[in-house]
């Protein structure tokens, strides 16, 4: 028996000041949202809880519906100003998993992707196949719009203000040169790893991609292997920043490579992987990863990175490199 463990990240990037308590509120409630579910004790409907892959989605979706993610509500523009959504889901004991992209006006896009991996023969649907896919599986119809948010809006104003300045808009080198550091909107996801009592893991992640990106555009998201992936012999990865950087590198698999070639722990494939991508492709991100046993790795090169987790009572979160804070939860 394992103990069971959900670690959520809300983003990485730069990630401005203004937006930190929001991601800090947003991932605790997306933990009280899902832990419960994660635990064999808990019950519901009379039916016994301790799923990882109901914690997950729970999770997710509690950060979808918050604008102080870049996922769902609160979701980066596209040139057209429009929001277009991706998500993965991925489950450890058969290595199933479902994926889509390109949906508007959609809310809950992790639930599509479990509908993907549950009630069909596929992996991944994408665009008007994967919307009209939704909405006669009981997705919600929101009205136009409705994800949109004043500060994604803004974010793509001054995006597109700089391009006609001539400044560069792209999120390399690195996010950590100052030259880039006032590029607007920000690059990440919302994810959740979590392992349970019977050793299964799951891992969920959804964004909004990034701000001013070509209409259907893909990103790293909701491919596996790069945004996603699970596997109860080796752990589950969630990342998060800048997509192409990230599909390119493969990471995911990366920092599983690591735990199985490598024997290293959670964390040292986590902090390995990402720091080998950076040197090599110059662009950053992020990961959270839980290996088999319960351990956890939380690693990043962007200039922020959003995570958090609760073990013995105590909320344990942090956003910036090297600060680790702990409160009651």
């Amino acid at each position: 028996m394992c103990t069971p463990m959900l670690l959520v990240h809300g983003g990485a990037g730069s990630i401005s000041d203004a937006r930190v308590p929001g991601k800090l509120r947003g991932m605790k409630i997306a933990l009280k949202a899902g832990l419960p579910l994660l635990m064999p004790s808990y019950e519901f409907g009379g039916v016994q809880a301790g799923s990882a892959l109901d914690a997950v989605v729970a999770a997710v979706r509690t950060m979808e519906e918050d604008e102080s993610f870049n996922a769902g509500y609160g979701a980066c523009l596209n040139s057209d100003g429009n929001v277009e959504l991706e998500a993965s889901i991925m489950e450890g004991s058969k290595l199933r998993a479902g994926c889509v992209t390109l949906l508007h006006d959609i809310k809950y896009p992790i639930s599509v992707a479990r509908c993907v991996m549950e009630r069909t023969n596929h992996t991944f649907l994408g665009g008007i196949s994967a919307q009209k896919f939704a909405l006669e599986h009981g997705a919600i119809q929101l009205p136009e719009g409705t994800l949109v948010t004043e500060s994604a809006r803004n974010a793509l104003e001054n995006f597109k203000q700089q391009q006609a300045e001539g400044k560069d808009t792209t999120y390399s080198p690195t996010e950590l040169d100052e030259s880039v550091k006032d590029r607007p909107g920000e690059p990440g996801t919302v994810g959740a790893v979590a392992i349970d009592a019977k050793g299964n893991i799951a891992v969920a992640t959804s964004t909004g991609g990034i701000t001013g990106k070509v209409p259907g555009r893909i990103g790293d998201t909701p491919l596996l292997g790069c945004g996603t992936y699970a596997d109860n012999q080796l752990g589950g990865v969630s990342t998060t920043g800048h997509g192409e950087t990230i599909m390119r590198f493969n990471l995911a698999q990366k920092i599983l490579a690591n735990i199985r070639y490598c024997n290293m722990s959670a964390q040292e494939a986590t902090v390995t992987a990402c720091n080998e991508m950076t040197e090599r492709l110059g662009g950053t991100g992020g990961a959270i990863t839980i290996g088999t046993k319960g351990d956890i790795g939380i690693a990043w090169t962007s200039k922020r990175m959003a995570w958090a987790y609760v073990r013995d009572n105590e909320f344990i979160h942090g956003i910036d490199h090297g600060n680790i804070l702990k409160e009651p939860f």
